[in-house]
């Protein structure tokens, strides 16, 4: 008997409480950023013959005469000074840079230093392939906010030529009936530069900060340490209570194109940001949560430490993450391959709300949501035991086929905005009434709590 299309997606009832917006985010390859080009991008990094390539670009262009370094900068100008800000001190900055591979030579002229420092870098397009992976907080400013409303932040995981991720932003509104906007992209777009540049050794803290004249989409953190260098990834941002003061942080995925390591990102601004290594036998795999507050005076995250099961972990001072208590295992079809967060957990008086996501059958990738005691995180007192969100059929094909995912959701009133991944290629977004998707969720047994503790491995 022939199947129809789609005829099990059909099947399968989404949740009726889910309003899908129709609002989108899609990669633009028109968008791009100037970054270090040449034999060897990094200067420390070049070996004797890389050097010599560089002194022999260097060599060229000190062999034009002056009218012919003037008509070719101009004409490097003519085609590239409208897609970026500032790039004539770009232009200079990458030759400074570069000094220390350059052998002995004559005074540069400004227009030869220009010049030099545009052959050492190249365009590139960083959301080409996928903008995806959302998260949503606060925006820091409320002016402008309508009535009964919210300005909001969107982090996007962007990704281009390579596969290589960086993080980048998006602004918007959320009115009073729950409907969004989200502000309209620019068309330029800025690496972060080092606010400190002495301090770039793996695994010491960084500090980047972007001008304060462009808007927030053109703000791009792209991998910085050698833990960074293929990707930073899947950023969970949360507003943070932070003794009365608001700290926005968020841990994400190092990838250097081999292994990879949890980091934190923190900002109060959206200008400047630090990012941290986490160190511990908790912060060695990917999707760490944190609360938007400490729990008993200590930090809490919800963590997947063996691919598969969810544990709760603290730390008594944010950068150090040992132990924790597993919580929560699959325990339905959707969920069989594995669990892991789906941001961090949202406040409630019911208790936290946590977004999951599950693996299920031909790795279909869907998300569902836990209710966990706000006093005892560890203690889980609801689940969906249907997802909440599956790719609708619309949504199934993309660079990686049948996922539907999200970084962090925000509340908002008695609704939960959830922006989310359709398979990891572009965002969309949907709003939940609270109630009902408390409603929907379904209480768990002691027994259920006690298997899990028995069966989930230390």
């Amino acid at each position: 008997m022939a199947i129809r299309p789609n005829s099990i997606e059909a099947a399968l009832p989404l949740a009726s409480f889910l309003n899908r917006q129709a609002l989108h985010l899609h990669p633009d390859p028109a968008r791009v950023v100037v970054r270090r080009f040449g034999p060897s991008p990094d200067p420390r990094d070049m070996n004797p013959r890389d050097k010599l390539r560089a002194n022999h670009i260097v060599a060229r262009v000190m062999g034009l005469g002056q009218a012919a370094a003037a008509s070719q900068l101009a004409e490097v100008l003519e085609n590239f000074n409208g897609r970026h800000r500032n790039l004539l001190e770009r232009f200079e900055a990458r030759a400074d840079e570069m000094e220390e591979v350059f052998t002995a030579h004559g005074e540069f002229t400004s227009t030869q230093r220009q010049l030099i420092g545009s052959y050492f870098l190249h365009e590139y397009s960083f959301e080409a392939a996928a903008l995806f992976n959302p998260s949503i907080v606060s925006h820091p400013d409320q002016s402008g906010a309508p009535p009964g409303g919210r300005r909001f932040i969107l982090s996007v995981r962007a990704v281009g030529e390579g596969h290589i991720s960086s993080l980048t932003f998006r602004s918007g509104t959320i009115a009073a009936d729950g409907s969004l906007s989200v502000d309209p992209t620019s068309r330029l777009a800025t690496i972060a530069t080092f606010r400190n540049r002495m301090v770039r050794l793996d695994g010491d803290d960084v500090e980047v900060v972007f001008a304060s004249d462009g808007d927030i989409s053109e703000r791009v953190i792209f991998p910085i340490t050698a833990s960074q260098s293929n990707g930073i990834e899947d950023a969970r941002f949360v507003e943070f209570d932070e003794d009365g003061r608001t700290v926005f942080r968020a841990t994400y995925t190092a990838y250097d194109g081999r292994g990879i390591r949890s980091e934190l990102i923190e900002t109060t601004d959206f200008l400047s940001f630090r990012m941290s290594p986490l160190r511990g036998s908790a912060a060695v795999n990917k999707g760490m949560a944190l609360f938007p507050r400490r729990i008993d005076g200590r930090y809490a995250m919800i963590a997947r430490q063996d691919n598969e099961n969810l544990y709760l972990v603290y730390s008594d001072d944010l950068m150090n993450w040992d132990g924790g208590v597993a919580i929560l295992r699959p325990q339905y079809p959707w969920e069989f391959i594995q669990i892991g967060t789906c941001g961090s957990p949202i406040e409630l008086d019911e208790g936290w709300l946590l977004f999951t996501h599950g693996v299920g059958p031909v790795r279909r990738y869907a998300i569902g949501a836990v209710l966990l005691d706000k006093r005892d995180p560890s203690k889980v007192l609801a689940r969906s035991r249907e997802p909440l969100v599956r790719p609708a059929p619309s949504e199934r094909e993309g660079y990686v086929p049948n996922v539907v995912y999200t970084c962090g959701a925000m509340r908002h009133r008695d609704q939960i905005v959830l922006p989310y991944a359709v398979s990891d290629t572009y965002c969309n977004f949907a709003t939940i009434r609270i109630e009902a998707l408390l409603q929907a969720l379904s209480p768990i047994t002691a027994d259920e709590t006690h298997d899990l503790r028995q069966d989930a491995p230390p």
